[in-house]
């Protein structure tokens, strides 16, 4: 795997910088489709789109192919789906900005992990413009050390658009959550030899004002077929992963772990839940990293660091 750069120590200013930069590095990634039709033929020269007929790991296949052609099936089975008012637009990063998102499960899901961290869907300025859970730009660039291409969707929103790498804002949630993982393990390199982080719903929502709405507050009916859908890749990735844990970041994430994997995950892995990271959540705008790490030591999935070691549970 590729060194990655630490960033402790690096200040807010640095890690939440405005300038992007479009880079292909190593190996060529997949170009990524300038429509659906193009996307299709593209995704299934290169990914066996077939549904898996069972759920066990086989050695001719690695896990990060795994995923990549999970994720594959997941942006095809969401994008059949129709929403209705107040939702005006629905943007799929793993349509458009599916080079650095192949890249970032190519990279860094490559074994079974000890944990699987789980958020809800792309916020605006986060997955919505990187591919990548809480792709907070300049963490997704220079700790992760991931960029790439970054399409359009098809429908842009006028108050939201997508400017990939380019983009000058910051995602709150993914600041939070990457500068902790940064703090506590140095580089990315550590952090993903035992966790790696994903989303349940790769779609975002949002209504004719550009306001984002949250898949919770779907329609019944709609909620049903993309939960679904949903369901049906977590279970997949769990299967592949195999992990011990499996985080939930918020209520809702967690809610959807315990509904999917009650009754299709052999073993069950162990479940908690933490504290979203969002800045609409008043209690995570209070020492949110110190809340957190808390939560996860009580829980067992961290234990408290000694004072001339950086080693932790998750750490063999």
């Amino acid at each position: 795997m590729r060194k990655t750069k630490a960033i402790v120590g690096v200040s807010t200013q640095s890690l939440s910088r405005d300038s992007g930069r479009h880079i292909t590095q190593g190996s060529k990634p997949t170009v990524a489709p300038t429509s659906k039709s193009h996307a299709r033929a593209n995704v299934r020269s290169q990914s066996d789109l077939k549904r898996p007929t069972g759920f066990k790991n086989t050695d001719s296949e690695s896990i990060s192919d795994q995923l990549i052609a999970a994720a594959s099936r997941l942006r095809e089975a969401v994008d059949e789906l129709k929403f209705s008012s107040p939702v005006s637009h629905v943007y799929n990063p793993l349509r458009y900005a599916w080079v650095p998102h192949e890249k970032y499960l190519r990279t860094y899901a490559t074994g079974r992990l000890r944990v699987v961290f789980l958020g809800m869907n792309p916020g605006p300025f986060g997955m919505v413009q990187t591919g990548i859970p809480f792709g907070e730009i300049a963490a997704v660039r220079d700790w992760l050390g991931i960029s790439g291409e970054v399409l359009k969707p098809e429908k842009e929103h006028p108050k939201r658009l997508v400017s990939g790498f380019d983009c000058r804002r910051s995602e709150v949630s993914g600041f939070r959550l990457w500068g902790l993982f940064a703090k506590r393990f140095g580089t990315a390199e550590t952090f993903f030899k035992h966790h790696l982080v994903l989303n349940y719903c790769p779609l975002a929502f949002l209504e004719s004002t550009g306001r984002n709405r949250t898949p919770d507050k779907l329609r019944p009916t709609e909620k049903e077929a993309l939960f679904s859908a949903c369901d049906q890749h977590l279970r997949e990735a769990i299967a592949a992963l195999q992990p011990e844990w499996v985080i939930g970041i918020g209520g809702f994430a967690s809610q959807r772990i315990g509904e999917a994997l009650r009754t299709h995950s052999d073993p069950q892995p162990k479940t908690c839940q933490i504290l979203h990271p969002s800045p609409a959540n008043p209690a995570a705008n209070r020492n949110w990293a110190q809340i957190v790490t808390r939560q996860l030591r009580e829980a067992g999935v961290w234990v408290q660091k000694d004072r001339t070691h950086e080693k932790s549970k998750d750490e063999p």
